[in-house]
């Protein structure tokens, strides 16, 4: 099959998964809770309460209820914020180049510290650098991020007094909690860089390389790890979707970061349906692109591969 007819079936898959994923995220947050509630005040009438059910939509029918909602998302019209009373688009592409920002520096962050790391452990298995980076990269995984954003600002911020603690401005304010994130992605890029490292230096090819004399560089960098590479994309773009998704949530809170995962929780918290059935939806088409872009870039580190 040809790059370009994989890459409209693949188009075509993924306007089936945002489809199926609207419908889902529509029927359930039309179960969560009462918005209606939610926007008066407790004292407000069966009157106010009626005026408000019918101006919001929500007296018509489920069935056309969700033909609405897909109809308008097909123009990408997601009708107003109960909450911020703005265009619901308007609201989400504000936040997101924050959590963009963000999300890329951690796990650029994630790829230069892991890489050389994984590499370093799997020359040497056994060694004092192999035990340190499976401790290191276990706890990486295993912390909770919102913690290990407190430790580094108590550190940093508050004891050193080297970088802010929380908003957005300038390069000393995305330092924390990119350093933040970057340990999870780092953690899991780490480990499998060193298992599949393991597993290439001992193929025949670097033994039959090695005995032509190739340098040890040359067999590390210009051929095990090329040969690895769809492993460890596959892996940076798993996380890096799921920190697009929410993951970066609880980091952003801690510092005052205005990007799309401290939106979504307030969104949540303020039942604001328009608004949360934007956010899946912009997190689905992301996801599926995003995935779609990992698989061409496997047939760039990986020529064997046919579509």
């Amino acid at each position: 099959m040809g790059m370009g007819k994989y890459i409209l079936q693949r188009l075509a898959f993924t306007v089936v998964v945002i489809l199926g994923v609207s419908i889902m995220i529509f029927l359930i947050t039309h179960v969560i809770g009462d918005p209606v509630a939610v926007m008066l005040p407790l004292q407000a009438s069966e009157e106010q309460r009626v005026a408000l059910t019918a101006q919001l939509g929500l007296d018509k029918p489920i069935l056309e209820q969700l033909g609405i909602f897909l109809s308008d998302a097909a123009r990408l019209d997601f009708g107003i914020s109960w909450w911020q009373r703005v265009p619901c688009i308007n609201v989400v592409m504000e936040k997101m180049p924050a959590t963009l920002l963000l999300v890329t520096l951690a796990c650029l962050i994630a790829v230069v510290v892991a890489i050389p790391l994984g590499i370093a452990a799997a020359y040497k298995p056994g060694s004092l650098i192999d035990r340190l980076l499976t401790g290191g990269s276990l706890l990486g995984i295993s912390l909770p991020p919102f913690w290990i954003g407190l430790m580094l600002m108590l550190v940093f911020a508050v004891g050193l007094g080297w970088l802010p603690t929380s908003g957005i401005g300038s390069w000393r304010h995305v330092v924390l909690p990119a350093v933040t994130l970057a340990f999870n992605p780092a953690g899991h890029l780490a480990q499998i860089v060193r298992f599949e490292m393991i597993q290439q230096l001992a193929s025949n090819y670097v033994l039959t390389a090695r005995s032509k004399g190739v340098k040890e560089i040359v067999i590390l960098f210009r051929h095990a790890l090329k040969n690895i590479m769809t492993s460890a994309i596959t892996m940076l773009g798993s996380d890096y979707a799921k920190l697009v998704g929410g993951l970066c949530a609880t980091v952003e809170v801690v510092f005052g970061w205005p990007g799309f995962g401290h939106l979504v929780t307030d969104t949540i918290h303020n039942l604001d349906f328009p608004l949360l059935q934007t956010e899946v939806f912009f997190v689905a088409v992301f996801v599926c692109l995003l995935n779609l872009l990992i698989d061409i870039l496997y047939a760039f580190f990986d020529p064997r591969i046919r579509y």
